[in-house]
Formats: C-alpha cells, sequence, structure tokens
C-alpha cells in the first residue's frame, strides 16, 4: 500500500506522531511519503527532549521514505530546502496524491 502523509502544522507533538506513523507503515512494509507544508516545512527546527523530531524525521529517510517541502511555503519563510526534505510543488503533491491507496493529513 502506498501512503500520502500531508502535514500542515509544526505542533512538535503531531509532527513526532506523524514521522511514527510514516516509519511504522514502511516497517511494515508499505511506501510512504511525506508532504510538508505550511508551518510544517520548519520540520528540521522543531522538537524537544521528548518529541525528538530530527532523530524520527532520519530514521523516516534511512527507513526509505520521502520527505518533500513545498516550495511557496519555504519562499514565504525565506527558508531553504534542505537535504532530508527537498523543495516540491503542488504538482507533485498531486501525483502524490493520485498514486497513494491512502491519504493521511496532520495538522
Amino acid at each position: 500500500m502506498k501512503y500520502a502523509i500531508v502535514v500542515n502544522t509544526k505542533d512538535t507533538e503531531t509532527v513526532w506522531n506523524a514521522l511514527r506513523f510514516a516509519s511504522a507503515a514502511i516497517s511494515r512494509g508499505h511506501k510512504a511519503a511525506i508532504f510538508l507544508m505550511g508551518p510544517a516545512v520548519e520540520i528540521e527546527s522543531i522538537g524537544d527532549e521528548k518529541f525528538n523530531v530530527k532523530k524520527l524525521l532520519g530514521r523516516f529517510i534511512e527507513l526509505g521514505g520521502e520527505a518533500l517541502s513545498c516550495g511557496t511555503c519555504l519562499r514565504l519563510r525565506t527558508m531553504e530546502a534542505s537535504e532530508a526534505c527537498p523543495v516540491s510543488t503542488m504538482d507533485e503533491l498531486v501525483r502524490l496524491t493520485e498514486d497513494a491507496d491512502r491519504i493521511v493529513t496532520f495538522g
């Protein structure tokens, strides 16, 4: 099964749970792609000792997951894409959702 996971928040616990879900899906033999939009493009600067978002993001990528950042949302925040979360577009989000068997949203 293919999951398209859309994250549209920088709430630490919500992002942490999205990454946990995505990693669990891959661990169960599914494919998962995360599309970060709005405040979620700040994913690499959020987290704390209780909710280690950066560590889970790394695990998700190591498992073969794909994380994409909305280019417009990055520009609005004068941010650059990262290696872990490259820049993407709404066209790519449309493609992800067209190809997905399930779409899950967080935030």
